[in-house]
């Protein structure tokens, strides 16, 4: 009440007659004053602008020393994204590529060669099976996997497939409490959020989690199976920006409900390059992992021939030794035919040319296998069209079931 004292003492000093229109007058400021306040700040009335929980007594005057509280607030931070992490994270395992390393003493020893993760998807009969990278696996001479409460797990391999880079493990079902569900990667859009679960770096960084966009649908990434420096395959895939980093291959891509739509398998790593991760989307790797854990391997269409790209054939020998017309250059040329194989019961011949699967061209070796094991089956009938001796032919091949 500062300011009523200045303004009561100057008024006093000029108006010493009018005492009671004074006092009307400041009556009246004070009761509008006050409405004012209680109108423009209704709040301050509820909290009395007083410290938390003091009491009437306090407020009148009482004991001076005012008990002040002090709470732990929490705040609710429940978002989609943590909603889609608490559903899938516990379905992302840690798996232990274990290989036998031959000391000079002669004795051998199981030690850790690598890392990777791994998706529960399914649990039967007491068993449970795990999907991961092709990669991961290799060369393993025993598996283990690590659960995300530290658990480990011995694991046996179902079965490994190099072209798509998918294998299935199986292991015992008893400490597994939460499945992955898979998704529609079909339905994806670019743009839409994804977040990646794996462990990075190992065991250190178990359990990772970072978020991101899907960047690209159905690219094509060319893989050199053998490293042999020519591409064999080219794998198609997911990209993404969310971070995958060694270690995290195998793991889930999942979208904000919770459900796995890729394999992360790949990063592209180089210094120029930054937020290009890859992964297998789910319905491409659905029939893989089917076939992985059921048979051990694909069942893929067979041909029983080995190949070479046109392309990759030096122009004196296309002209020389396959007699191709001079206006052919791409196709896929015919190396050497299995005996009693669809290929040779088919008719095709060693330096036989292929230019068109089906009525597709068929520019390469990628070509014909994507052709193979994306379009057909076992047991399909296959349309051929080849140049032998500078003349273009047809033939009707049916496929055989093995791996390619």
């Amino acid at each position: 009440m500062g300011y009523y004292d200045q303004d009561y003492e100057s008024r006093y000093k000029r108006q010493k007659g009018n005492k009671g229109g004074y006092f009307l007058a400041s009556l009246l400021g004070v009761v509008l004053g006050g409405l004012i306040v209680i109108l423009a700040f209704p709040k301050l009335v509820d909290y009395h602008i007083l410290p938390y929980d003091v009491s009437p007594s306090e407020q009148a005057g009482g004991d001076n020393e005012s008990a002040v509280k002090t709470q732990n607030v929490a705040v609710n931070v429940e978002t989609d994204i943590t909603k889609a992490v608490d559903k899938a994270a516990d379905a992302v395992v840690g798996i232990s590529n274990i290989q036998q390393t031959n000391f000079w003493q002669g004795n051998a020893s199981g030690q850790e060669a690598g890392t990777g993760s791994g998706v529960i998807y399914k649990k039967e009969d007491g068993k449970a099976f795990v999907v991961t990278n092709h990669h991961v696996i290799e060369g393993a001479n025993s598996l283990e996997i690590s659960l995300s409460d530290g658990t480990k797990i011995p694991a046996t391999l179902r079965g490994s497939d190099v072209w798509t880079d998918l294998a299935v493990l199986e292991v015992d079902g008893s400490e597994i409490e939460t499945i992955a569900e898979f998704g529609d990667s079909d339905a994806l859009r670019t743009g839409e959020p994804v977040i990646a679960i794996g462990n990075p770096l190992g065991a250190m960084f178990s359990g990772s989690v970072t978020q991101g966009i899907i960047s690209g649908l159905e690219r094509a990434i060319p893989v050199d199976i053998n490293q042999d420096g020519v591409v064999d395959w080219q794998a198609e895939v997911l990209q993404t920006d969310a971070a995958i980093n060694p270690g995290n291959s195998g793991g889930a891509l999942i979208n904000i409900a919770g459900q796995v739509i890729g394999i992360n398998s790949m990063k592209i790593a180089e210094s120029a390059v930054e937020g290009i991760g890859l992964a297998i989307p789910i319905n491409y790797a659905i029939p893989i992992i089917d076939d992985l854990e059921k048979h051990g391997q694909v069942n893929r269409p067979y041909m029983g021939i080995e190949l070479q790209s046109v392309n990759e054939i030096p122009s004196y020998y296309q002209r020389e030794a396959l007699k191709l017309p001079s206006d052919v250059t791409m196709g896929v040329a015919v190396m050497r035919v299995e005996p009693n194989s669809p290929a040779a019961q088919a008719g095709l011949a060693e330096l036989d040319v292929i230019v068109e699967m089906d009525g597709e061209k068929i520019e390469d070796t990628i070509d014909l296998r994507k052709h193979l094991y994306t379009n057909k089956n076992v047991g399909d009938t296959l349309e051929i069209k080849f140049y032998r001796e500078g003349k273009l032919q047809e033939t009707t091949m049916k496929l055989a079931g093995n791996t390619l």
